[in-house]
């Protein structure tokens, strides 16, 4: 949807996602789990579709700063139409959930529907995005855990993915207002990206990149399974080093280089899914 030129957040970890740590065996990959994976998927990339959206519909002004580039920013489309897109994409997410029958995918979006909204609209006790710690606190509630159709046992597999993508949220919510500071210093957002400075706030979250990493490389070190101490432990050093070298080199007063390593962020995210599976 060229529209609303989605964020790498899409289908990052929104509730109703299904998860690789959900499938224990390659019994569970069944048409039964495959089907409720693209009705929740689905249903949650409708969802989103909705918040950026609505958020990018209230920051209209901010973007002409921040990102002139965006269809609403820069006139390519009309405000009525980003209205008509959000409806439509809103409803098609809560029919879906409603059809599916999945009562927790249906409230989990509902939340979603609630947080996103209160996040952006301009209302009132809401725009939640104005304090740096409540905006914070939303993003990360909408990176819920849930597991399709199966009880959520707390194995050590499943504690360990939820922390540490618990740890890339914070870092995540954080990250995406330093490459906008400019425009939230003159519209009143009081990130934290404003309120303590860009320099701060990109080591506060490499620094909880590297936390989380080590973490992990010592969950691999206590492992009983060799093959997946080794990888555990393998994987999680190498991408802590690339992140280390790839942080020293970038140039803070560049807004195009800390938006190219806010999705570089985005890549260790992802690439974090290859290594979750390999955690005993």
């Amino acid at each position: 949807m060229d529209a609303l030129r989605l964020r790498p957040s899409l289908l990052s970890a929104r509730p109703g996602a299904a998860r690789p740590r959900a499938v224990q065996s390659l019994s569970d990959i069944s048409p039964l789990f495959l089907t409720g994976l693209l009705e929740a998927v689905v249903a949650a990339l409708f969802m989103n579709i909705y918040i950026v959206g609505l958020n990018q519909l209230f920051d209209i002004e901010i973007d002409k700063v921040n990102k002139p580039t965006l269809p609403l920013a820069s006139g390519e489309y009309t405000p009525a139409t980003g209205v008509a897109i959000v409806s439509v994409f809103a409803a098609m997410s809560f029919g879906l959930g409603w059809a599916v029958g999945s009562q927790p995918l249906f409230w989990a979006l509902f939340i979603s529907f609630v947080l996103g909204t209160a996040y952006s609209i301009n209302l009132p006790y809401l725009r939640w995005k104005r304090s740096a710690v409540v905006a914070a606190l939303c993003i990360l509630a909408v990176r819920a855990t849930f597991v399709f159709r199966r009880p959520a046992v707390f194995r050590r597999p499943l504690m360990f993915a939820t922390g540490f993508m618990t740890f890339f949220s914070v870092v995540i919510a954080l990250f995406k207002d330093i490459p906008d500071i400019e425009g939230d210093r003159i519209f009143g957002i009081r990130s934290f990206s404003v309120r303590l400075g860009q320099k701060k706030v990109f080591w506060i979250c490499v620094g909880l990149l590297e936390m989380a990493y080590s973490v992990a490389i010592l969950m691999g070190a206590t492992s009983t399974s060799l093959w997946s101490k080794t990888a555990t432990i393998a994987g999680h050093s190498i991408l802590a080093a690339i992140l280390w070298s790839c942080a020293r080199s970038v140039d803070l007063t560049s807004k195009a280089a800390i938006t190219s390593f806010y999705m570089f962020i985005w890549k260790l995210f992802y690439a974090e899914y290859l290594l979750i599976p390999l955690v005993r």
